[in-house]
């Protein structure tokens, strides 16, 4: 079969981009024919709170061959990336929708590709949302024919827009290109962290919705025997985030690595780690959960979102009840308190991971591909 991605790809770096190599490759494995459909600009940059949508000099981006088509702010080129796309004569078209900045072009696209079209919906209703998220949106799930969703929650929440949708769930894949585990040994060197302690990550794009100040303040009451890893390039001004760490009676044991982490880099931090915390005021699904599956190191998450169906109700990880700080603090204690927990973590992580592959994802796909009505 042949089948046409659209999205972001090398390249811009980030999770998206990296779940988008995954899908091609794992397409080209199964035997199809895929085409890469890119970005010229994947949105303007007053939209982009970090440092760079693109990949660096010392990056390890997964390098992926692409046609660049499509500046998402200029309509011109929306019409010509329609008429690439059915030139090449696709048998399905591949799309990813995280945020309404992209619901007016790839509707259009949607609508006039010439094939059926498949959109894998990572956000339906934004973690902030605005108010028109929701017709944007709508006009954009009209144009296509089927979705996948990564969560059940996101399920509901495109249901609520469209009803009549065509919507399977399949879980997110593993992110395994990061390499092997370190000895936590090396890797506590190499981040220059305390050895002998309990050591708590936060990792990934730091935004108000992750709630790391949430975290920060948990983090107030913990022992000395703990340390606090946060790793990720921030969204936006951390001044919040370092009023709450100057007033921290522990705070030399809280290490900052507040930069885009490289994908070479990334085992440092997993196999330095105790456990992974999310303590998300909001959420869909996590890529970062994958990146703990890789490593297989167990999660503390709270109960949000599709963070239940994903990480609590697999065993994968402990949650808590609310994003709250007391909450979180006392899961971490709990979590520490109880050995067997973390070990009965490891053990569902490892079984979760046997059925989490690209291919295995890729399969499914392809299977519910649509017929254009």
């Amino acid at each position: 079969m042949k089948v046409a991605i659209l999205s972001c790809f090398y390249p811009f770096r980030g999770g998206i981009s990296q779940f988008n190599a995954g899908i091609l490759q794992g397409l080209e494995a199964a035997g199809h024919t895929v085409k890469a459909f890119n970005f010229t600009r994947q949105y303007p940059s007053f939209l982009f709170p970090g440092k760079t949508q693109y990949v660096t000099a010392d990056d390890e981006a997964i390098r992926v061959e692409s046609e660049a088509v499509l500046d998402t702010a200029n309509p011109f080129s929306w019409g010509r990336t329609a008429r690439a796309i059915r030139a090449w004569q696709p048998d399905l078209l591949v799309m990813r929708y995280w945020m309404s900045w992209f619901a007016p072009s790839l509707g259009y696209i949607a609508r006039r590709a010439g094939c059926p079209t498949l959109a894998i919906t990572d956000n339906v209703i934004p973690h902030e949302p605005r108010p028109f998220d929701k017709p944007l949106t709508k006009y954009f799930l009209k144009g296509c024919d089927r979705f996948i969703t990564l969560s059940d929650a996101v399920k509901s929440d495109l249901l609520a827009l469209r009803p009549d949708a065509d919507v399977t769930v399949l879980p997110h894949p593993l992110y395994s290109h990061f390499g092997e585990k370190l000895p936590r040994e090396e890797a506590e060197k190499a981040l220059g962290l305390a050895p002998g302690k309990k050591n708590i990550l936060f990792f990934g794009l730091i935004r108000e919705y992750k709630g790391l100040d949430i975290l920060l303040e948990a983090y107030r009451d913990l022992p000395e025997d703990y340390q606090l890893i946060v790793a990720g390039e921030p969204y936006g001004s951390f001044e919040r985030y370092q009023r709450i760490l100057d007033t921290l009676p522990g705070k030399d044991r809280v290490h900052l690595f507040l930069h885009y982490v490289k994908d070479s880099e990334v085992k440092r931090y997993f196999s330095a780690a105790d456990v992974t915390v999310l303590p998300y005021r909001s959420a869909t699904q996590s890529g970062i959960s994958s990146v703990s599956y890789h490593f297989e190191v167990p999660m503390i998450v709270t109960d949000v979102g599709g963070l239940r169906d994903t990480i609590g109700d697999r065993g994968t990880g402990m949650l808590v009840d609310a994003p709250e700080s007391g909450a979180v603090r006392d899961g971490i204690l709990r979590y520490f308190a109880d050995p067997s927990i973390g070990e009965s973590c490891i053990e569902a992580i490892r079984r979760e991971k046997q059925r989490l592959s690209w291919q295995e994802f890729c399969h499914q796909m392809t299977a519910f591909r649509g017929t254009k009505s």
